[in-house]
């Protein structure tokens, strides 16, 4: 009998609090959101996974010298695994519709405002006492509002770490969730006969636009801000490999088994951080609400900066390409083009919405950097 209540007091259930069942729940949601959902599974089951793994009681696998500790020193804490990630970003992206119609930039750049916006929202509340966020940790939030995972990742693992569960969940759930979260944005701030608005065809841009700008974007970026030189850089390297054409080998490996295998060890990294003791907090919450505003801020600002621009402009530009100045690539762009069809079926709005979309993720990487540099 005693043998029996020895075994039993070692066993996960018997060891188990609350918030770790409930974790365990969370980590199964996310599997749901992935596997049936569909939503943004590339990660969100690693996530949910890593979750699972990071809340079995006694396990420590999440900890001391467990295997996802060791995942997360390695790679996060290192900030190896998003600049991975950045690289493979960059070898799968195509600049010519930014570089076909450069005006676009404006509308990724204003996109960004909402992390700004969300950054004096945090100190607010934390002035009002009803959050307790350092500036660090409201820079760290704000850049939620980029939608671009591997940017929060990074910025949270410089300014806040012990963030960085909540704002990896919140940022990856965010860009998952861009399909219900952004259309209903885009019918209010538009007008049915804006959405209906179809643009003149992108012209071509030469080989040698696509090879030199990201070596021009670098240079002009880096010496300017040194601390958006590491994502920059990796982002801007990974693109040259593919444009170039004379390291295909190089860029097919990072296009698809390199960020594959990061991908894996980076999920189950973030889902190592949703451990009861430190996801279960008041602060936590606030970080989901602030990110939700973040990234609606910024799909609100690409909107309206895309209807100021028609206000002074011959060739007219459909406001919903604005919404995917956030860096949700593709997936922002893609819903673009969706809500676009449902106004006028001859509305292809895809290429003209990848230009806003792709100057999104240099605006995150440029507005992390400033972060950096000023509060790390």
């Amino acid at each position: 009998m005693e043998q029996l209540n020895t075994l039993w007091i070692n066993t996960g259930l018997y060891q188990m609090s609350w918030g770790q069942g409930l974790m365990l729940l969370v980590g199964m949601l996310l599997l749901y959101l992935a596997i049936i959902k569909n939503f943004e599974p590339l990660l969100l089951l690693p996530i949910g996974f890593g979750a699972i793994l990071a809340n079995i009681p006694g396990a420590g696998i999440a900890e001391g010298n467990g295997i996802l500790h060791a995942f997360y020193v390695v790679g996060i804490e290192s900030g190896a695994f998003p600049l991975i990630i950045f690289m493979g970003v960059g070898a799968l992206t195509d600049f010519g519709p930014l570089l076909a119609n450069p005006k676009t930039l404006l509308l990724g750049a204003a996109a960004q405002f909402g992390i700004f916006a969300t950054l004096l929202g945090a100190i607010g509340l934390t002035a009002l006492g009803i959050f307790d966020f350092s500036l660090t940790d409201a820079a760290a939030i704000g850049i939620i509002g980029g939608a671009d995972g591997p940017t929060s990742i990074y910025v949270a693992s410089k300014l806040a770490p012990d963030l960085l569960g909540a704002i990896a969940v919140a940022s990856y759930s965010y860009m998952a969730l861009v399909p219900l979260i952004q259309p209903p944005i885009m019918r209010a701030l538009t007008t049915a006969k804006e959405r209906q608005i179809e643009m003149v065809q992108l012209r071509k841009v030469s080989t040698a636009e696509k090879i030199i700008f990201p070596i021009m974007l670098l240079m002009l970026v880096a010496l300017l801000l040194p601390d958006a030189a590491p994502l920059l850089g990796m982002f801007a390297f990974g693109n040259l490999m593919k444009e170039s054409g004379v390291v295909d080998r190089l860029s097919d490996t990072t296009q698809n088994d390199l960020i594959n295998i990061v991908t894996i060890f980076l999920g189950l990294a973030v889902g190592s951080k949703l451990m009861a003791d430190k996801f279960l907090q008041l602060d936590t919450l606030g970080i989901l609400l602030l990110g939700m505003v973040a990234f609606a801020i910024g799909t609100a600002c690409g909107l309206l900066m895309a209807k100021l621009m028609n206000v002074f402009s011959k060739n007219k530009i459909n406001p919903l390409i604005g919404a995917a100045g956030v860096s949700a690539v593709p997936m922002a762009a893609r819903v673009s083009n969706k809500v676009g069809l449902e106004a006028n079926p001859h509305n292809f709005l895809l290429m003209h919405a990848m230009g806003p979309n792709v100057a999104g993720v240099i605006g995150s990487a440029i507005a992390a950097g400033i972060m950096i540099q000023f509060l790390g």
